[in-house]
């Protein structure tokens, strides 16, 4: 029994230096100890990572005093111990677990569940099953093509949904004592973003004490200063050098050729970039991102005037009869016309953050950008 005590000291001095955010972490690797009867801390922390949750190495350092041992206070542990285990994570059905199954739900398959919630889909339907498993119930229907709700899901997805928002009230409510939340949203200056109504309603509705700063940027800099750290989140367009950033495409747009109205290729169906080979371009910077330059430049080398604003990129073919490519969903101004190139990959729409120190705001912007898009 000494023993025993001993260990259970040791455990609250391992876990008792982490702020709530990271005693996430070590909550789910406790709770392994007791669900799964485990008593390696090793073992317990590859099935927790198995089971597709982020532990990190520095948490795990934290439980050192049981580093390679088997964890002694265990078989059977007591009743009037278990509150060592933070109440979070001690049943299996948890606002994670809930998050997953909303999304599942609303998108009625795994792999575009996946991607919206920016995991694998092995491990969500890992923890799909595992909640089936807690309510005793089937929730999904799987088929070939996708998943249905069954009755008993109908109705989780009704009550999941209103524990998930209380959580998000409580949250906001928390925010609002600890003071203002401000977040810096980088946008390119070439409206990418219908649908910016419904994006904003939902945020505020979700996150009412949030402030938002928009930082507009020219198509000089298409991570809209996300790579620079100059914002929080960027609402962009690709390709650009992904690294350190994690990037979640929204749809993507055709694009086409931009000329002069009485342009002899502007009555054509179609073109080619070879169409256009012997022409003067619209480029940008050579200081700009390269998969940025080379997309928009057909990936040739291109000369021409040099131009970071959608306005001088339409003022250049208007007055010198110089081409260049605009997405299809932009509406040509007075003089100009557009002309669908055929050989082009369509231009992907995307939202992007850095990756690593993620903060819940940042994340539901994005979860409630990828819904507003998508409708």
């Amino acid at each position: 029994m000494r023993s025993q005590h001993w260990r259970q000291s040791q455990l609250r001095c391992a876990v008792g230096g982490f702020g709530q955010d990271r005693l996430a972490a070590v909550g789910l690797v406790l709770n392994a100890v007791v669900l799964w009867n485990i008593r390696c801390l090793d073992a317990v922390v590859a099935r927790v990572r198995a089971e597709g949750h982020d532990i990190k190495d520095e948490d795990v350092a934290r439980l050192s005093p049981f580093k390679d041992r088997h964890i002694s206070f265990l078989g059977p542990l007591p009743v009037q111990h278990r509150p060592l285990i933070p109440d979070g994570y001690r049943a299996g059905m948890d606002l994670r677990l809930l998050r997953y199954f909303v999304a599942v739900a609303e998108e009625l398959h795994f792999g575009r569940a996946a991607a919206r919630l920016h995991m694998r889909q092995p491990p969500l339907s890992r923890a799909i099953k595992n909640l089936e498993a807690d309510l005793g119930t089937r929730l999904f229907d799987r088929t070939p093509v996708g998943v249905t709700l069954t009755a008993a899901g109908a109705v989780l997805v009704d009550e999941a949904r209103s524990l998930l928002e209380a959580a998000e009230r409580i949250r906001a409510r928390i925010a609002a004592l600890s003071g203002p939340v401000t977040m810096t949203v980088g946008m390119l200056g070439d409206g990418i973003a219908p649908g910016s109504h419904r994006l904003v309603e939902a945020f505020r509705r979700h996150h009412p004490y949030v402030e938002i700063r928009v930082r507009e940027s020219d198509l000089a800099d298409p991570t809209c200063g996300l790579a620079a750290g100059r914002v929080d989140v960027a609402l962009t367009r690709g390709p650009f050098d992904e690294t350190g950033l994690h990037v979640t495409q929204l749809r993507s747009d055709p694009v086409a050729a931009l000329l002069r109205a009485d342009d002899v290729l502007a009555t054509r169906p179609h073109l080619t970039l070879a169409d256009l080979d012997d022409r003067s371009w619209f480029r940008f910077p050579d200081t700009t991102d390269t998969h940025w330059r080379s997309y928009w430049s057909g990936g040739r080398q291109r000369s021409g005037p040099v131009v970071r604003a959608v306005t001088e990129c339409r003022q250049a073919v208007l007055w010198n009869g110089t081409v260049g490519m605009t997405p299809m969903d932009h509406e040509p101004d007075e003089g100009l016309a557009m002309v669908p190139l055929l050989e082009m990959p369509q231009s992907p729409v995307v939202v992007a953050h850095a990756k690593g120190g993620v903060s819940p705001v940042v994340r539901s912007f994005v979860d409630i950008v990828v819904a507003a898009i998508r409708q």
